[in-house]
């Protein structure tokens, strides 16, 4: 079709600018019309009737101008049609890409030819080949886009045809000798875009060709892949190889070494492969671990500069304070381990060695040499686990030694495993830990005993990996509590805020939500290396992904879990935003900035409001369902959900409006004291005898609020006594001046008033008034009296109060 296009085009070309045609005038046609009609000279002539003569104002005609009209228009089409015919930036990158998906196809089937048949290899095969062949669908639906634009750009030729005036100019051979100049420009276009269409044409039927031929291998690499994960399920379920006390084969030292070397070439190459696939997500997550790590290092070098550095120790801080370098690895090395469930056996046993390895390092001077040397040996064990499994092959000697290395496994799970118990933050699920860990060994020595090999090396390893990776975690947990407790202190010390506040309650507080996350990613480590975590998360995906449908109204279970999960999430948000601005829940009156908090109640609605519209947007609930939904909510609320609605709208408004906020004192009716929280429902006030009072947010605005800290924290006091004794109310004067200016909770910036309420011989009544801290009026007070008590009897004065 596309060559019959081609020779349809350089047909037209032909009648357009090669084919002679012949000229002749109109007048001369009807010359020749009437010589041929013109009667004989013999015959007689009939009476001919008078022609009516004709106007020539309204006759069709076309001009020089039409003409010229005309080629420029062709002229435009063409250069319309070069413009479109030739690739833009999206079409290059199409084809780097093309290029680079084909450097990645060779590279796994090469690999595949030679790689070690292990599970978790093929496992990684396959997602790579998934991704792969769906790189190749959508290359090839970007090439049929733009064959199907060739094929538009070839129909607005065929289009010009159609151009009466067009074939007029090119049938006549005086106005083609008339407009030569211009026909040759035409026709240089035209060979330029025929040139052109042509070159690209073959490119994308080139690359077109190619992308299917890879598609073919790709769906042939994933047969073979589909094929030995099917072969290696099947084979954990029955004997593989003969029984322990059957195997008579010995394999010369020589060969030995050969097979070793031969599997080392094999996993590098994978290992490789795999790193090159990956890099991009790895360098990623080591740009962002590079950020935390200089984030810390600022705050540290900040509390150090400030002399607050040595009271991170009162933190019970154990890693951040000895540096930074090795705290940020762990957390990357964690992630990075969860990250690559499906890497290749080599890689991801040799990021675990390295993790372990990197923990040694953190736990040199924390740990007591007990624990230590214990955890060392741990990390032996599996050190040697790992090599056997990579490259030993199945034999007497690799299933004597995996039973030696699971019977020192049983060991240590029974007698040296509680010196790690004692030094871990979170030793609650070391329990199970260590019950796994015991377990899987005791099955890895029977199965392998009894010829189920495979199965018992994938024990084995998930016993040691499941051990040492809930340690790992609950390092990372404690890590990532003193990341916040920095962040926390850092912030109040640039406040000026230097004491220390409870940091073991807000440490039980924050750690619940993490060790949620840390159980799901020691489960999720254990499913993958058991190779059921797959299959796991298929069923899951689709017992989630099942549509239910109530009526007319088409819902999934995974839908609606998501909607829950992110309201929690934005619950958890807005409750935990204020601890990276400094803030905790136990705040001292006098160092609470009221600014500050109004930020946070803003920052916290905006949480909320966005978590709620990500949720219904996540959950895919269709807008007219929504508007149902909304309209049932309207009706509920003229039912009997006014007051719910009117102290959420009342909450709104007292966070913008602002006449109270947290840490105002406040006396509201009949109830007073300090503001302690605001919800967008309610507002929490504490009552100077303890009692926490829930006004709801719309009592609030309906009633008259008294803010004593409306401007400032100041509050004027007063004090009445009795002087009694030879003095002068000028010498009573001075010396209470003087007491209080010596007074630290008194606000010496604004003047202090003495009043006398009555005078008489050698007494004296007297009222002062001074400015205080409304947070410690009573200590305030008292303080005043004392000084005023030892000041007076100094002189020789009674003084009663």
């Amino acid at each position: 079709m596309m060559q019959k296009k081609n020779y349809i085009l350089l047909a037209l070309l032909a009648v357009l600018f090669f084919t002679p045609l012949a000229y002749s005038q109109t007048t001369e046609n009807k010359a020749v019309e009437t010589k041929v009609d013109e009667p004989k000279a013999d015959e007689p002539k009939a009476a001919e009737p008078k022609a009516a003569p004709k106007s020539k104002l309204f006759e069709e005609t076309t001009t020089d101008s039409d003409y010229l009209t005309t080629i420029e228009k062709a002229s435009t089409v063409m250069e319309t049609a070069f413009n479109d015919a030739d690739f833009d930036g999206p079409s290059h990158h199409l084809f780097a890409e093309i290029k680079r998906t084909q450097s990645k196809l060779d590279l796994i089937l090469t690999s595949l030819k030679g790689a070690n048949p292990n599970v978790r290899n093929q496992q990684m095969y396959r997602i790579v080949l998934k991704e792969i062949e769906q790189e190749l669908e959508e290359q090839n639906t970007a090439i049929n886009l733009r064959n199907q634009g060739l094929d538009k750009i070839k129909g607005r030729f065929i289009e010009l045809r159609k151009d009466k005036t067009l074939m007029i100019l090119i049938k006549d051979s005086i106005l083609r000798k008339q407009f030569k100049n211009e026909l040759v420009n035409l026709k240089k276009r035209y060979l330029a875009v025929d040139s052109l269409m042509t070159k690209n044409q073959g490119v994308l039927n080139t690359n077109k060709r190619l992308t299917v031929q890879r598609k073919i291998l790709v769906a042939n690499a994933l047969i073979t892949v589909d094929t030995k994960l099917e072969k290696s399920g099947i084979n954990l379920l029955k004997k593989e190889y003969p029984f322990l006390w059957n195997i008579t084969e010995t394999t010369p030292k020589k060969q030995v070494a050969q097979n070793i070397k031969a599997k080392v070439i094999i996993e590098e190459s994978v290992a490789e492969y795999y790193l090159s696939y990956r890099a991009g997500g790895l360098i990623t997550l080591a740009f962002f671990m590079g950020l935390l790590g200089w984030y810390i290092t600022r705050n540290l070098k900040y509390l150090k500069n400030n002399g607050q550095a040595d009271n991170l120790a009162l933190f019970n801080f154990k890693y951040l304070n000895k540096g930074v370098l090795i705290p940020i690895a762990v957390l990357g090395l964690n992630i990075a381990v969860v990250n690559n469930l499906y890497a290749p056996a080599l890689f991801i046993e040799f990021l675990h060695l390295l993790l372990l390895g990197t923990l040694t390092l953190l736990f040199k001077n924390n740990w007591s040499s007990v624990s230590l040397r214990n955890w060392i040996f741990l990390l032996g064990l599996f050190f040697a686990l790992c090599f056997l499994d990579l490259f030993i092959g199945v034999g007497l000697i690799q299933r004597c030694s995996f039973i030696i290395i699971n019977i020192f496994g049983i060991r240590y799970g029974l007698v040296q495993i509680k010196t790690l118990k004692e030094q871990l933050y979170i030793q609650a699920f070391f329990k199970w830990a260590s019950i796994l860990f015991i377990g899987l060994n005791v099955l890895s020595i029977l199965y392998n005993i009894f010829g189920r090999v495979s199965l018992s090396n994938m024990l084995s390893l998930t016993a040691f990996i499941s051990l040492t990776q809930i340690v790992a975690l609950s390092v990372l947990l404690k890590i990532i509590l003193e990341i916040i407790l920095l962040q926390i202190y850092t912030t109040r010390v640039k406040r000026g805020i230097e004491n220390i506040f409870d940091y073991e309650s807000l440490s039980d507080t924050l750690k619940k939500p993490f060790i949620i996350v840390i159980s799901y990613m020691w489960l999720v480590v254990i499913a993958s290396n058991l190779n059921i975590w797959e299959g796991l998360r298929t069923s899951f995906g689709k017992i989630l992904g099942h549509a239910n449908t109530i009526g007319s109204i088409t819902f999934t279970l995974g839908n609606i879990l998501l909607f829950f999960v992110i309201i929690w999430v934005a619950h958890l948000l807005q409750k935990y935003v204020a601890y990276f601005f400094g803030e905790i829940d136990e705040e001292n009156e006098e160092n609470i900035n009221k600014r500050q908090h109004s930020k946070l109640l803003i920052t916290r609605l905006v949480v909320l409001i966005a978590g709620y519209l990500l949720a219904v947007a996540a959950s895919g609930m269709p807008l007219d369902k929504l508007s149902i939904l909304l309209g049932a909510l309207g009706v509920g609320v003229g039912l009997g959900l006014q007051n719910v609605v009117n102290n959420f709208v009342s909450g709104i408004i007292l966070i913008f409006d602002k006449p109270i906020q947290i840490g105002d004192v406040v006396a509201i009716s009949s109830e007073s004291g300090r503001v302690k929280s605001m919800g967008l429902r309610t507002t929490k006030i504490n009552a100077p005898n303890g009692a926490e009072i829930i006004i709801p947010n719309g009592n609030l605005l309906s009633q008259n609020i008294t803010n004593w800290t409306y401007t400032d924290n100041y509050k004027l006091v007063e004090v009445a006594i009795e002087i009694a004794g030879d003095t002068t109310p000028e010498d009573i004067n001075d010396i209470i001046s003087a007491s209080l200016e010596n007074l630290s909770v008194v606000n010496n910036n604004k003047p202090s008033q003495i009043y006398y309420t009555a005078i008489s011989e050698g007494k004296y009544k007297i009222l002062i008034k001074f400015w205080c801290s409304i947070y410690r009026t009573d200590e305030s007070i008292s303080s005043a009296r004392q000084v005023l008590f030892s000041n007076f009897k100094a002189k020789g004065l009674t003084f009663s109060s």
